[in-house]
Formats: structure tokens, sequence, C-alpha cells
């Protein structure tokens, strides 16, 4: 018998290639006729909406289920359920993912020339990022069509995520990394979760190749971001951050851009809400990149967007150090879609960032700082008004990346490498750690110094 599954009386969700239209296999990752990616969507939506129902019984539903003890309820993920695929509910993998807090940045609005700027901390999941949001809807289905094997190739934080979560659900995981390419303090999270690690003697997209063929050989389900229930899982957090916003749009939601799945699980959220009534316009979606690892503001300042620019990718964001991103044509359309635009910013303007996010008591790895970042060239530029809402989503948690923090206070992040020189401008950001005598007296005489 098969069993219910978590939704009831809704309609049931399709694959269909963003390319051709054509619709696909449920297991799949990749249009068979054209190549491209797919995407779920949920035709039933058009007669009678999610179970039948309208956005305000929607909204109070969601709302509702906070204060619910049920496992599925506690997640931020799966509270909103009427939106997902169908994933049996015996099948469902949770560790209470999502609900991850939004926070105001007063001192970061005012150093980007703001009024008033928030911060959707993503990073605040249980395994320190917002892969975990996506990860508990694929790695779900995976075990529901009785997969033992689920692999990715990563920079770090999707390998830390699956690897908890398979170990949650009982399967078997398989992580491959660059070598010397990731942080160490992400690389120790899948092998304390039990993931068999390999390290690869090439970049990111060089493990994306050898694990496509691993996958075509062996009955492994692959969690890369190009897994489209990934992208089902990610969506919610816009779904959570307009709740938390009370269903105020705001005017801007800036996004850090690697593989770029992210912004499109973002943009498609806001789609759907629009297409179910609970907000009446789409807020401008943007996507900031590091200078070093630039594809898709290459493609679109050099081809319209036609066609991808691959970079080899170089930035101490490891996060968003991918030159060849998978789902550039899905950000390319939320992006004009949502009339948002693209920058990049240099390696000491995230640092910079990085810092004063941190100096608000919340911290981030680097790669969510490009927000803040980029931001500012955006003000700059008129794009952003100061008045406007702004929201950043910051991806990671700053412990996901503690090497970055410590040599960015101790003065040597960028020591001989061709930032040096412009890296002075950092200086005023740093806090070393100071060498006292063991005395009251010296203590005293400190603090006396640094309020005057």
């Amino acid at each position: 018998m098969t069993e219910p599954a978590i939704q009831s009386e809704r309609s049931v969700s399709q694959l269909r290639c963003i390319g051709c239209g054509r619709t696909a296999l449920a297991d799949r990752f990749r249009c068979e006729h054209c190549r491209d990616l797919l995407e779920i969507i949920f035709p039933g939506w058009e007669e009678s909406g999610p179970g039948g129902l309208d956005s305000a019984a929607l909204k109070q539903l969601w709302l509702d289920r906070r204060s619910s003890l049920d496992p599925a309820d506690q997640s931020g993920v799966w509270r909103f359920r009427e939106i997902l695929p169908e994933i049996s509910q015996q099948q469902v993998i949770t560790i209470r993912e999502g609900n991850t807090p939004l926070y105001s940045l007063p001192h970061c609005a005012r150093s980007a020339g703001m009024q008033q700027l928030f911060a959707k901390h993503q990073g605040m999941n249980p395994t320190g990022s917002f892969k975990d949001t996506g990860m508990t809807v694929a790695a779900s289905f995976a075990r529901q069509a009785g997969y033992r094997w689920v692999a990715c190739a990563s920079t770090g934080n999707t390998s830390a995520s699956m690897a908890a979560y398979a170990a949650r659900g009982g399967l078997h995981s398989l992580v491959l990394i660059p070598d010397g390419k990731i942080s160490w303090s992400k690389l120790s999270q899948s092998l304390d979760y039990g993931a068999i690690t390999c390290q690869l003697k090439a970049d990111f997209d060089g493990c994306v190749r050898v694990l496509n063929e691993v996958v075509e050989r062996m009955p492994v389900y692959l969690l890369n971001s190009v897994n489209p229930y990934r992208v089902e899982g990610q969506k919610t957090a816009a779904f959570e951050l307009l709740e938390q916003l009370g269903w105020e749009l705001p005017d801007h939601i800036i996004v850090p851009g690697g593989n770029l799945a992210n912004s499109s699980a973002i943009g498609k959220a806001l789609r759907e809400m629009k297409q179910l009534g609970l907000i009446s316009r789409l807020p401008k979606v943007s996507v900031i990149q590091a200078e070093g690892a630039n594809p898709l503001v290459r493609t679109i300042r050099e081809t319209g967007g036609e066609k991808l620019v691959p970079v080899h990718a170089d930035t101490m964001a490891t996060a968003i150090r991918i030159g060849n991103p998978a789902s550039w044509k899905k950000a390319l359309h939320v992006i004009r879609e949502t009339e948002g635009t693209v920058e990049q910013v240099s390696e000491v303007e995230i640092a910079m960032a990085k810092a004063e996010i941190g100096a608000e008591g919340i911290g981030c790895e680097p790669a969510s700082a490009v927000t803040l970042a980029g931001l500012k060239k955006l003000v700059k530029q008129g794009f952003v008004r100061a008045g406007e809402m702004v929201v950043l989503v910051l991806t990671g948690h700053a412990l996901k990346d503690a090497d970055f923090t410590l040599k960015f206070h101790r003065g040597d992040l960028f020591a001989g490498s061709p930032h040096e020189a412009e890296s002075a401008v950092v200086k005023p950001l740093q806090r070393l750690p100071l060498v006292l005598e063991p005395s009251a007296d010296a203590v005293v005489e400190l603090l006396r110094s640094a309020e005057n």
C-alpha cells in the first residue's frame, strides 16, 4: 500500500524542462531531449490552489503550525508543505531546518547609505548554511525513491548538509571536494557525519564532472543544486521571510551568487506567491558575485545573457568559488523577471563587509558578506535608494570559515597577495588580541583608554 503523502487533497507536482517545456520522470535532473535543467510545477494550483486553500487560509494555517509539536510543523520547510512536492510523511528527514532569524542591521545600513537594512540569516540552519532547507526535501525524496546512496560535489556547505541528512535518514553518502580549496571547518562536518569524503585534484567543476560519471554508472542519487527538489526546499526561505515581515514586501532581496540555485529558488518562491495571491508584486532580486568567480556577471555583461561565460574561479569566499554555475539560466530568468541586477565585489570589499556584519553581533561566512559589499555599490549607482527596504540573504554561519576571520583580525589575510596594498583600508576594523601584564591595573588602564 502506498504511504499517505505529507500533503493531502492537492494536485501532484510534475517535473518540467525549463528549456523545451517537456515533462520528465521524477528522479531526473536534466531534460532527456534538450539537456536543460528541470523544475517542479504544480498544475492543480491554477484551478483551486494548494489543497483548495486561498491565500488567507494558507497564511493562517502556516502561522498556526508554529505552535504545533509535530516534527513536520517544527520544520521551517515542512511547515509550508502545501507548496512542496509530495513526500510520504514516514520518509521525511528533518533536523528542524528553517525557522531562521531576520535581523535588523542598523550599523551596516549607515555604512551602505541606507535608512534601514535587514538580513535573513540562513546560516542559522542546523549545519550552518542555507543548504539544509533544500537538503531536507531532496534527501527525503531519495529515501522515498528507494536509494541507498546519495552523493554531491561540494565547496563545503553542500557536503556538510548532505552528510547530516543522510546520517539522519539512514543513507550512505559520498562527497567529492576540490583538494585544498575548501574550509577545513566545513570538511570536518562531512567527516563527523560519516560521509565517504574524497578530495580530488581538481576544482569544483572538475568534481562535478567526475560525479556525473559516477551517478551514470552506479545507483547513486545526486544531491547537488541541479536537483529540482533542492530548489523546492530552498524556496521556503522566501515564504518564511515574507511571513516574518507580516507579508509586507521588501523592495530588494540581495543574494550571493555561486552555483545560483539559491537565487533561482527565491525567485521561484516569489513567482508562486504572486500566483497564489500571497503578494501583489515581485521584489527585485539581485545577485552579487566575487570578482574572481563572476561567471554570471560576465555572462550578462559580455553576451547579454545569451551564452554562459565560464571562468576559472578564484576567491577566498570558498562557498561561491564556482566558475561554471549549473543554474545560470534559472537565475538569469529571475533577475530579468524581477528587474534585478548583478554586481561583483573585490576580495577586500568582501572582507570589509564581513567585518562590518560581525560588528553587529551577527557574523557570517565570507560568501554571505558579498551581499553587503554589493549593496554599497548598488546604492552608489542609484539602483537601490536610501529609503527602500532591502533584505540581504546571509547563506552561511561565521564559524564555517574561522580561519578567514582569524587571519583578517591578525592582519595577514592578504599578506603576499595581489590585494595586499589595497587592504590597508580594513585596518580600522581589525581587532587584535592584546597582550597585557597579569594585573587589574593594566586592564583598568586599557578600559579607560578604550573609552577615550
